[in-house]
């Protein structure tokens, strides 16, 4: 699997020769002016909720690649209005056999306005299984007992959990939920982008490394093998 990171809590999958873009929030990140949204290609976009710092770009992208959008039943209604006629609903629990992949979604402690204000429904997280391994998207959200059920749904090569704290759990908190998904690799999301989730990225490392696991921190538009 090849993972690319477009900044905050968007990033690309590509597994089985299809591309799967999650939480697609690239125009509104001061950090990200690098990335062309326009060069951006997704088969899927997997959206975990429906806060602007996660969907701002999912219209635009949705249009631009046809990509099937993976989302709650509120956000695939919201998007039917916008314009967008190719989603699959789903909701926490649920699970479907895309072909080429199979989601699970997960609980995820947050909430989910849309940006004009309408409700968003639960915010979730993704199980992601394929024929190259199974990983496993948190969404925003604090640590919850939950996230113990993981390991009974899956092995996980690696997991993607938010860690800058304030509006989801932090890097102390997230140790703990790796434990709890028994996964040795994690890539951090949701740091860094505002004033408020700002972190020391030495001391979240150390954190990781001192309970046994790894912690990477990628730059926006890295390209790494999985």
């Amino acid at each position: 699997m090849k993972f690319t990171y477009y900044g905050h809590s968007c990033f690309l999958v590509e597994t089985n020769n299809k591309k799967l873009l999650f939480d697609p929030f690239i125009s509104g990140n001061e950090l990200a002016k690098s990335i062309a949204i326009a060069d951006i290609e997704a088969d899927y976009i997997l959206q975990s909720h429906g806060h602007i710092d996660h969907i701002a770009d999912c219209i635009t992208i949705a249009q631009s690649t046809n990509a099937n959008v993976i989302c709650s039943w509120e956000i695939h209604e919201w998007l039917f209005k916008k314009g967008i006629n190719n989603s699959h609903p789903m909701n926490t629990g649920g699970r479907w056999d895309f072909s080429d992949f199979r989601v699970k979604c997960t609980a995820a402690q947050h909430s989910s306005g849309l940006p004009d204000g309408s409700y968003g429904g639960n915010p979730m997280g993704f199980i992601v299984y394929t024929d190259e391994g199974n990983f496993y998207y948190s969404g925003d959200t604090a640590l919850t007992l939950d996230m113990q059920l993981i390991p009974q749904w899956a092995k996980l090569n690696f997991a993607v959990l938010p860690i800058g704290d304030n509006f989801t759990m932090g890097y102390e908190d997230a140790v703990r939920a790796a434990k709890m998904i028994d996964c040795k690799h994690i890539i951090g999301v949701h740091y860094d982008t505002f004033g408020y989730i700002k972190i020391d990225h030495e001391k979240a490392k150390k954190a990781f490394n001192d309970d046994g696991r790894k912690l990477q921190l990628l730059k926006i538009g890295e390209t790494v093998q999985l």
